[in-house]
């Protein structure tokens, strides 16, 4: 090992480890890339564990308009007249599931022979009006409900497939209190459309993930390439696109992002080009100025004498080292990508409705900031205050950590 033995090569530690060291001594930083974890997580097993497991979390139920976080109602679940598409693990976790049964909340109910009455809630304080449904109704779909004959409290059912099955009123009574008559808590409340709140954070926490992930991979294709032919050719490339950055770079980002949008459209995946189109002039830069000062160097005076090819020098000796603020500078662009994806849903030009986002709730809920109804707007405002600021702090402790003149 030279001058120095297994073991104080293994005490000293190579830089990478050095700063991974340094970066776990920030309390801050720790805090953040658990806030950041836990929400990844959320995101990646999205429908999976929302309370609402409808595409888009969007089953709506006006009866239920803005009730306050910790509201619970019973539900009658009626069973839809509409056949079972089948659904997989993958596909529930990515895109959610088409419920099999209306929600009718009720604030009581009763049997009758074969029928069970439930008085609909309408509000509190408000009288709800009495629905009738037939038991059969209630638990089986049209497609697969039984003809019957009835003699007594014996109901016999015959299915389309052939099977016999035998059923009493009061099996049927019994089977709608265990499984179709459910008591749910809404956590934290619902919107004016009488949606979950807690399941639209959930999966608006996919979208504003999303739109910062593909961004700054964007961000990073781009202004890499540009950055890296400018910095180590020099010359008219260099002066080529450096007169393209500043051009952009003159630009507001916003207004860029919102010309961006209005010329590919309104939509999910067009908000990740818009806003990735928009960051990379900041990763060129940095690059650029990486490239200037290593392209110098004596291992690269070394590779172009053994000669290696442009390409080798550029991706394999002089980007690997360049890539420290890159990193630094990609975390506060993930911060970047999340504040104008939800500045752009905020003024409508953004992910479009009914797909939830962070910035989408606070414009469907701003108005209730005056009222009673605040946190409709408050919440996802904090989701995205406390992202953004999870990324900052991390990009920064990623900075000191990545620092070599500060490195013990």
């Amino acid at each position: 090992m030279g001058l120095f033995s297994r073991k104080q090569y293994q005490a000293t530690g190579s830089l990478g480890r050095l700063a991974w060291r340094r970066l776990l001594k920030n309390r801050m930083a720790v805090a953040s890339v658990v806030i950041i974890l836990l929400t990844v997580l959320i995101s990646v097993l999205g429908y999976l564990i929302t309370p609402d497991k409808t595409p888009y979390a969007n089953d709506q139920n006006l009866a239920l308009t803005t009730k306050k976080p910790g509201f619970r109602i019973t539900m009658l679940m009626v069973r839809k007249n509409e056949p079972d598409p089948g659904y997989n693990f993958l596909s529930l976790m990515m895109f959610g599931r088409k419920s099999e049964y209306r929600h009718i909340p009720v604030k009581g109910y009763s049997f009758n022979d074969s029928t069970v009455v439930v008085t609909e809630y309408e509000g509190e304080g408000i009288t709800g009006k009495q629905t009738t449904f037939n038991l059969a109704d209630v638990v089986y779909p049209v497609e697969s409900k039984p003809s019957f004959s009835r003699s007594d409290d014996r109901i016999s059912f015959i299915t389309i497939d052939g099977m016999k099955l035998i059923k009493t009123s009061a099996g049927l009574r019994d089977e709608i209190q265990k499984h179709n008559l459910v008591k749910k808590k809404y956590i934290l409340g619902t919107d004016r459309y009488g949606r979950d709140v807690l399941s639209q954070l959930m999966i608006g926490a996919r979208v504003s993930l999303s739109v910062g992930f593909i961004s700054v991979i964007i961000s990073l294709l781009v202004g890499i390439f540009m950055g890296a032919i400018a910095g180590y050719f020099r010359g008219w490339a260099d002066n080529i696109i450096m007169w393209f950055i500043n051009v952009i770079w003159s630009v507001p980002t916003l207004l860029l992002v919102i010309v961006i949008t209005f010329t590919l459209g309104k939509g999910f995946w067009q908000v990740f080009i818009a806003v990735g189109l928009t960051m990379w002039v900041e990763v060129a830069r940095v690059v650029r100025g990486q490239f200037i000062s290593l392209r110098e160097k004596e291992f690269v005076e070394a590779g172009k004498a053994l000669g290696f090819s442009n390409k080798r020098i550029i991706f394999r000796h002089i980007l690997p080292n360049s890539m420290a603020p890159v990193i630094v500078i990609s975390a506060a662009n993930f911060a970047s990508a999340i504040l104008l994806e939800s500045g752009l849903s905020f003024l409508g030009i953004g992910v479009q409705p009914p797909m939830p986002s962070w910035g989408t709730m606070i414009k469907e809920n701003y108005a209730y900031i005056i009222l009673d109804y605040a946190y409709l707007a408050i919440l996802p405002g904090v989701a995205i205050m406390v992202m953004v600021l999870s990324f900052m702090i991390l990009g920064n402790a990623l900075r000191d950590a990545l620092d070599v003149k500060t490195i013990d």
